[in-house]
């Protein structure tokens, strides 16, 4: 497996981060823009006026755009709101559980361990979800298909909102368009967390690549 959203980059739009100036596909980056009070506002949905400036996904990239690079790319002196990471952060937590929820509304979604592990048996899984606060031992009973996509990234409780439950250990995702969308929005996540794995059919944990 690959890390990013979709499995095909090569028709995808590109843009340049303006941290580390490299070309890639936009999937994989944070769009920003200026507002009318030179405040440096995250743009997750990617429909706000103005100019973008693409910042990879990644703590490290948002970081270090935050001391001078969005001044840089904006040419011009921008105000960076403090806590900007943080803030992409917890938008990015709220754009994947709402896609997650509506993926569960249209039918895609199952979550519960029996529920997940039929939906895998039965070879209907294009994303496999799990708690980063789960129990690793249950985790691992569970496996990742091939070609499919594994996420760790969002704990118990964020995934419990996704699907209207107190918490969820174990979900599920069906192929669909809502569901390509989440994928490509939890690999956001997963770059800003940092820490995603997939457990190994030995119990261990092992790094999705």
């Amino acid at each position: 497996m690959t890390r990013g959203g979709k499995q095909d980059d090569k028709d995808e739009p590109e843009r340049r981060c303006i941290v580390t100036g490299e070309v890639q596909p936009k999937a994989g980056l944070v769009r920003f823009v200026v507002g009318p009070d030179d405040m440096v506002v995250p743009d997750i949905l990617e429909k706000l006026p103005g100019r973008g400036m693409w910042v990879s996904a990644t703590r490290d990239a948002l970081d270090k755009a935050g001391r001078g690079q969005f001044s840089r790319s904006a040419k011009r002196p921008v105000k960076v709101p403090d806590g900007l990471t943080a803030e992409v952060e917890r938008q990015l937590v709220r754009r994947v559980t709402d896609l997650i929820a509506l993926a569960r509304k249209a039918g895609l979604a199952v979550a519960g361990f029996e529920k997940v592990k039929d939906a895998l048996a039965a070879d209907r899984v294009r994303c496999l979800l799990q708690a980063s606060d789960g129990s690793e031992r249950g985790k691992t009973k569970l496996w990742t298909p091939q070609g499919a996509r594994y996420f760790g990234c969002l704990t118990s409780a964020e995934l419990g909102l996704a699907f209207g439950r107190q918490s969820v250990i174990h979900g599920a995702l069906a192929s669909g368009r809502l569901s390509d969308r989440v994928v490509e929005e939890a690999a956001k996540l997963r770059g800003l967390r940092e820490l995603d794995v997939s457990p190994a059919a030995d119990g261990k944990d092992k790094e999705v690549t």
